[in-house]
């Protein structure tokens, strides 16, 4: 199967977009089909050997809807805007002096000394400022007639029909006017107030909409037009889209990085904050990764070019958020089961509710009012908003915090998760051994020199860490005269002349040298949890050093947060019970699963997956894959394996774990503001329908002006997108 996505432009409902998604889907050949109001994105799964892309594009076209397949389409939004605009100017201009004409006198206003009596001038006056109303809502009668003949009527076949009906009827009165009835009533106001209320309605939303789509073109943008490279010694100026893999750039202080790449010389820091959602900046020295769009904050840097174009992170995020803003959640099947019945229903209902009234005996007045009322004051437009508005501006405040979901599931799911699974290395902890006690029977600064120097240029973590302790500790350290690795005991070396171990207690023993002395605190050390060495000298114990894998800052206050939200922490690890307990201790997590292979993780998360519980794994390494997998959420460290990264529903950007407990309230907001969405958008239908039909009537109240009807299905539009982009500055 091969997947291809595309902009649907044109649409204004949501039964446009799911006429699109029925017809995509009706073709033989396709299998996931979604169609995004808000964006118009669509994406198509399809058999490359029945269909071709301009298959799909030909149904599209078919159902009377546009194509664009670039990549930025701000240019055309920016046109469709304008032109919006200059319609509800000019239909503005000219509804306004219709409505002070027809209903001025209705309120005491009166227009006599400036056009006469006569109720065939005002007939006049008034059809002339109707029809350039007309004009400017031209797009209503091209596009509603259009798919009523096409058997797909939507938002605009609903509008245009309530405005003929007022138009058409208002033609009559002007006939009976030019006939000699006196008493004729006109609707010309309302015909040109549903077009200017409908149009001002469409331009605030396309204006909200755009705000909802900034934080990603915001994202686009962040890369420089031009990059700064070296060649021979010499700077040049050249545009950022020639830069090849092994270009050597040079990024000033306050300048932008133009592609990925490492630092070749230079010291400085970087902010990353697009990426990670980190303010502090990040330290920069030689072999430093660097990214695409991050901004160097003080000192100059040159860095070698390792990904261009599409292949950088900055792309690779633009693309995540994309994609996932244009699926659909579960959520969302229950407005596109209404949608696709809602506008035939909405014609059924305007129809026989007329019907019924002049039955009843109403005159044609009436009748016309109900039957105008109920087309205009449904909106399917609300109904198709709710869920996909909520899930972009979802989407793109969790990418910038850092947290970027794959899809709109993944949203949904993070809002419902009860239970976190958490890989220990990596992931709570640092992933990186550091020495955390260096006891000493003699001077503790020469057991450190000697340890060290012993460890030298050794590539286990644990020497490593021990020689960058002492580095750090500013204790000098040079290489052995020799060495030799013992496997499962330790090392023996020679420093400065002298014969060193370090180890366990096996190669003490093994050497006759009495640990007696410190037999206490390397008990107590190895019960923490924590890699205990004896150091020798000489055949003379000098001290011990312990070292553990860190626990990360932030991990027991994410523990703390997660517990907070009424999730509970589990942690798995391979590690063994002592050190696994020590950690979780560490962190405040009670529950734990030692001593786990990676298919024991799976089974680990499918035996709280059969109690009952929503389960996110949170891992950075190849061995947590099949976990993230199984999960009900898997979230990769921005720091893990590019498999757990693809392996996961969410990925963090960067390596702090407080972003988990961020997920889930991003997912909760998010699903609680498409919940108030849907609420909105069935409430104002369930409610404005019956209204338009004439309840009100009935009960004694007065009957719905059209007008008010078309400002109220404005105003539902409306009130969805602007409840949508809260979530761009509620507290998450």
């Amino acid at each position: 199967m091969a997947k291809i996505s595309f902009k649907v432009t044109g649409m204004s409902c949501a039964a446009c977009s799911a006429a699109v998604e029925i017809g995509l889907k009706n073709l033989e050949g396709t299998s996931e089909v979604s169609v995004n109001l808000a964006t118009g994105k669509t994406v198509v799964e399809y058999d490359p050997e029945k269909l071709t892309p301009q298959d799909l594009f030909d149904l599209v076209e078919s159902k009377g809807y546009g194509i664009f397949t670039g990549k930025d389409d701000s240019e055309e939004e920016e046109r469709a805007v304008r032109i919006l605009r200059k319609d509800l100017i000019l239909s503005a201009i000219f509804a306004i002096p219709l409505f002070i004409v027809s209903m001025g006198p209705m309120v005491g206003l009166n227009l006599e000394f400036l056009i006469g009596s006569d109720p065939r001038t005002y007939a006049i006056l008034q059809l002339a400022l109707c029809i350039p109303c007309l004009y400017a809502g031209r797009r209503f009668f091209i596009n509603g007639y259009r798919n009523i003949a096409r058997l797909n009527p939507n938002m605009d076949s609903l509008v245009a029909l309530g405005v003929t009906a007022s138009f058409t009827f208002s033609l009559y009165m002007t006939y009976l006017v030019f006939s000699g009835d006196t008493g004729a009533h006109f609707y010309y106001e309302s015909a040109g107030m549903i077009i200017t209320l409908i149009l001002f309605g469409n331009y605030l939303e396309s204006g909200s909409k755009k705000k909802v789509g900034d934080a990603v073109r915001k994202l686009m943008t962040l890369s420089p037009d031009t990059a700064t490279i070296i060649v021979d010694g010499k700077e040049y100026e050249v545009p950022r889209d020639s830069l090849i893999v092994g270009d050597l750039i040079v990024v000033k202080p306050g300048g932008r990085f133009p592609a990925d790449g490492t630092v070749t010389s230079g010291i400085s820091v970087v902010d990353e904050s697009m990426l990670t959602g980190e303010s502090a900046p990040a330290d920069k020295t030689e072999g430093s990764i660097v990214y695409e769009g991050t901004v160097n904050m003080n000192g100059r840097l040159e860095a070698s070019v390792t990904h261009t174009g599409e292949d950088t992170a900055l792309s690779h995020i633009v693309e995540m958020v994309e994609d996932a803003q244009s699926t659909k959640a579960p959520i969302a099947r229950i407005a596109d089961r209404v949608v696709r019945y809602f506008v035939p229903a909405v014609m059924l209902v305007a129809v026989t509710s007329a019907l019924i009234w002049f039955i009843s005996g109403k005159d044609l007045e009436f009748s016309v009012t109900v039957l105008v009322s109920v087309l205009v004051i449904a909106c399917p437009c609300a109904l198709g908003l709710a869920t996909p508005l909520a899930i972009i501006v979802g989407t793109t405040r969790g990418a910038d915090m850092g947290i970027l979901f794959k899809n709109a599931e993944a949203l949904q799911i993070a809002a419902g998760i009860d239970v976190v699974v958490f890989d220990k290395t990596g992931t709570l902890t640092e992933g990186r051994p550091a020495v955390t006690d260096a006891i000493s029977l003699t001077d503790r600064n020469t057991m450190l020199r000697i340890a060290a120097s012993a460890e030298y240029g050794s590539e286990h973590p644990v020497g490593r860490a021990v020689v960058e302790y002492a580095e750090a500790e500013g204790i000098p350290v040079s290489g052995p005269e020799s060495f030799e690795a013992l496997v499962g005991s330790g090392l023996r070396a020679v420093v400065n002349g002298s014969d060193v171990l370090i180890g366990n207690r096996r190669l003490m023993d093994e050497n006759n040298i009495d640990v007696t002395s410190l037999e206490e605190r390397f008990s107590g050390l190895s019960a923490e949890g924590k890699t205990v060495m004896y150091v020798a000298s000489d055949n003379a114990l000098t001290g011990i050093i312990a070292v553990s894998d860190r626990i990360r800052e932030s991990s027991r206050e994410t523990v703390a947060s997660l517990d907070s939200m009424g999730i509970r922490s589990v942690m798995i690890t391979g590690d063994g019970e002592a050190t696994a307990r020590a950690i979780a201790a560490q962190a405040g997590i009670g529950e734990v699963m030692a001593n786990m292979m990676p298919w024991q993780k799976v089974e680990g998360v499918t035996a709280l997956q059969e109690g009952g519980h929503r389960v996110a794994m949170v891992g950075d390494g190849i061995n947590d894959a099949p976990a993230l997998v199984k999960s009900d959420l898997g979230i990769a460290i921005g720091s893990g394996t590019d498999i757990a990264m693809e392996s996961a529903d969410v990925v963090i950007m960067s390596n702090d774990v407080m972003s988990v407990p961020a997920a889930a309230r991003v997912g909760r907001a998010t699903m609680k503001n498409v919940k108030q969405n849907l609420f909105l958008a069935f409430v104002y239908n369930i409610i404005g329908i019956p209204i338009a039909a004439g309840a009100l009537y009935l009960a004694g109240g007065p009957l719905l002006n059209p007008m008010i009807a078309a400002g109220a299905m404005s105003l539902s539009s409306l009130s969805v997108v602007l409840n949508a982009l809260r979530l761009t500055v509620i507290k998450i």
